[in-house]
């Protein structure tokens, strides 16, 4: 009876708030958070999270590629993360005749076990905090750039000398935390040869497709297996033939126990960029300006893309890890929005901007008196320039076209540089090459529809002053012009006038001929590309730069007066692409009136969902049958389920894709993939009764490698406890 009622007090104190808020840095573990993580139900202690001593959790955790995170979970080097993390590289090798996205890969030795140039995994080896190496060495009056010049330069020398001290073995780098009051130096050390090991079919490991993306209930299997190659060292190594597996100072049990509600959860990982601490000012600018207009150009991208994809298998190859990188955001903002006005952020910023401001009042000087309304009159200048500067982005930068274009335009320069025939014929080569390569994997149909899209949309919700001559141009020509291509739009006049499009580029690159390459120069594609790097350049960025100079300034001195103000406050540091610490508990949720989430899935769900006719949803016959027996094996819940996905209330963000998410041991019980989509918002306002991380079970993971694939040599790799 006792402890039903703690149980029911513990429950009634999570509804209040009083959960677990936070992404920790793992060399400050020591007091509040390791003694609020302990209070919660976890069994190790701080050292055994992170140390440098003796070997840790954190040297399991790796950082996947660029913006994800993974694990080490066998003696020889195996690494857990997301599908959607290796998507790209499971794609590059996939086509139509070996079509891995629909029927999956397992290598059956590691001699079948896939190369990626490019792949790396990162580990952290040690931090330590230098503040006191930079601070004091800035003078007070020293304004933004000069502080900003002086910090790179000091990050630098403590970085070399690191490096010079550990002979190059690690490298290092100076972070900023808490928007520059505190930097900690990062220690770290690169592996280059990570080999694909493993993949579920994506009718698994993206189950559910966009449809599904940031929703929970979810029934995804979202993982992929790699791993790490070195030398006869145990040391990085460039990829070789002859490198053997990694021997990790760590690797990470496996749980079969399962968990229920109330259970603790820890993950740990690299989670990319919050903004906990900006004022009202930037959440309000965020919520209706900036992402407005990127869920604006995206959805023109998608409604292009998104049909291509099911028009021939080609094409969904071609396009699969486009409309998966634009989707991801396009989505996770809408709920961004939606979530911060259902808890109404705003409006909660604001009461605190107001006790805040009254506290100004009895500091002496006029320090923090006036940091707010500096922030308001900013941000009332910044909207013409942000907007120019993020559909820039979107429909420019982002752009398969325009990035042909900056290629194509590079290369004309040397071109046209060229004083002898042979190094001339050279470079046309490479011009030509790149040509026919974006020929071969692109639509042209499918092009011009997203740059009649995107640029219709850059037109005509852009200050006339930014928006470039030529493209007003075709703007206003495609309201009148009947080209037959499709119906018109810029992108039909730019394919339509483009030599370097329309394929009648040959004849103008020869070397014969006076001004030989003033037509391909003044191409109208490479015309726009320019025009747009010209607005860019001279008229949006030094102004955007100028603000932001002094928004860092301001977010600065604004953090540091929060600290002073809230002292009973314990307060994390934003992300920032650094290892991370976060606690939690496994719960359900009630997103809103009359609905309420249990806290796991099960294969129940998948057949429900099954359907042949969408893609996303055509379950394999194979994972059909063995549900429909309950062949579950050993990786069957008590309750004779088998568990899919489950959530709990760790803070997570982007990044944390792929994180572990471990049990009070320590030991692995799920692999965090996402948020739910009414708590996107948490990268700016986190609120534990409502913020969700989704996560697969372990168990369904074992499972698909088991019985699905019948790999029991990764099975037999693993330390499996009950």
């Amino acid at each position: 009876m006792l402890k039903k009622l703690l149980i029911l007090l513990l429950s009634f104190l999570f509804d209040l708030g009083y959960a677990d808020e936070g992404l920790w840095v793992p060399l400050f573990l020591k007091g509040y958070p390791i003694e609020q993580m302990q209070a919660r139900g976890l069994k190790l202690s701080a050292s055994e999270i992170y140390s440098i001593n003796h070997s840790s959790l954190k040297d399991a955790v790796l950082q996947f590629g660029g913006g994800c995170t993974g694990s080490v979970i066998s003696p020889e080097g195996l690494v857990l993360t997301n599908y959607h993390c290796g998507y790209s590289y499971i794609v590059n090798h996939s086509s139509v005749e070996k079509d891995y996205l629909t029927k999956g890969f397992w290598a059956s030795s590691m001699s079948e076990e896939l190369p990626n140039p490019g792949l790396k995994v990162t580990f952290l080896v040690y931090m330590e905090d230098v503040t006191d190496k930079i601070l004091p060495y800035i003078p007070k009056n020293a304004d933004e750039l000069k502080r900003k010049a002086i910090v790179e330069i000091l990050s630098k020398k403590i970085a070399d000398s690191v490096e010079r001290h550990w002979n190059h073995k690690y490298n290092a780098s100076v972070k900023a935390f808490y928007y520059g009051n505190q930097y900690i130096l990062m220690v770290t050390q690169t592996f280059r040869d990570v080999r694909l090991v493993a993949a579920p079919p994506s009718a698994i490991g993206k189950f559910g497709g966009e449809t599904d993306n940031w929703m929970w209930p979810r029934h995804t299997g979202d993982f992929s297996l790699f791993r790490i190659y070195v030398d006869k060292n145990n040391e990085p190594a460039d990829y070789s033939p002859d490198n053997i597996p990694y021997r990790p100072k760590k690797f990470l049990k496996i749980s079969l126990k399962g968990y229920k509600q109330g259970d603790f959860t820890m993950v740990m990982g690299y989670p990319g960029y919050t903004k906990e601490y900006v004022p009202s000012y930037t959440m309000k600018n965020i919520m209706d300006v900036v992402d407005p207009l990127r869920i604006k150009i995206r959805q023109a991208k998608l409604d292009v893309i998104l049909p291509a994809l099911n028009q021939s298998p080609k094409l969904r190859l071609m396009y699969a890890k486009r409309s998966s990188r634009i989707a991801n955001g396009w989505k996770k903002w809408q709920g961004e929005i939606k979530g911060l006005r259902r808890l109404e952020a705003l409006k909660k910023k604001r009461e605190f901007e107001k006790r805040f401001e009254e506290w100004t009042k009895t500091q002496s000087g006029k320090v923090y008196k006036d940091l707010l309304s500096e922030y308001s009159r900013l941000y009332k200048n910044y909207v013409p320039y942000q907007k120019a500067y993020y559909a820039y982005i979107e429909a420019v930068f982002y752009n398969d076209v325009f990035n042909l274009a900056k290629k194509l335009s590079d290369i004309l320069l040397k071109l046209n540089a060229c004083t002898n025939k042979q190094e001339f014929d050279s470079l046309r080569l490479v011009f030509e090459k790149y040509v026919s390569n974006f020929a071969e994997n692109h639509n042209y149909q499918v092009e011009r529809k997203i740059l009649n899209n995107t640029l219709r949309i850059y037109a005509e919700n852009i200050d006339s002053s930014y928006v470039p001559r030529l493209l007003y141009g075709l703007y206003t020509e495609s309201k009148k012009s009947t080209y037959s291509l499709c119906k018109p739009g810029i992108g039909d006049l730019i394919f339509a006038k483009s030599l370097i499009l329309n394929g009648k580029y040959q004849d103008y690159l020869t070397f014969a001929k006076e001004k030989r390459l003033e037509k391909l120069q003044n191409d109208v594609l490479i015309s726009l590309y320019k025009q747009f790097g010209v607005v860019m350049l001279e008229k949006v960025l030094p102004e955007v730069s100028i603000i932001q100079l002094k928004l860092d300034s301001l977010n600065r001195q604004y953090m540091k007066a929060q600290m002073l103000f809230d002292t009973a406050k314990h307060f994390y540091p934003d992300a920032n692409l650094t290892l991370r610490v976060s606690f939690g508990t496994i719960q359900g949720y009630k997103p809103r009136d009359a609905v309420n989430y249990n806290y796991y899935t099960t294969t129940i769900g998948i057949l429900e969902k099954d359907d042949p006719d969408i893609y996303d949803y055509r379950v394999p016959e194979r994972l059909k049958q063995l549900i429909e027996k309950r062949d579950f094996g050993q990786y069957g819940d008590k309750d004779s389920t088998m568990h899919v996905c489950f959530i709990a209330n760790n803070h997570t963000t982007g990044g944390n894709s792929g994180s572990p998410v471990l049990d009070a041991n320590g030991n692995l019980i799920g692999l965090n993939f996402d948020r739910t989509w009414e708590t996107t918002m948490s990268d700016l306002y986190y609120s534990p009764k409502i913020c969700r991380n989704i996560s697969v079970d372990i168990r369904y993971i074992l499972f698909l490698i088991d019985k699905y694939a019948g790999d029991k040599r990764i099975i037999n790799e693993l330390v499996i406890v009950r």
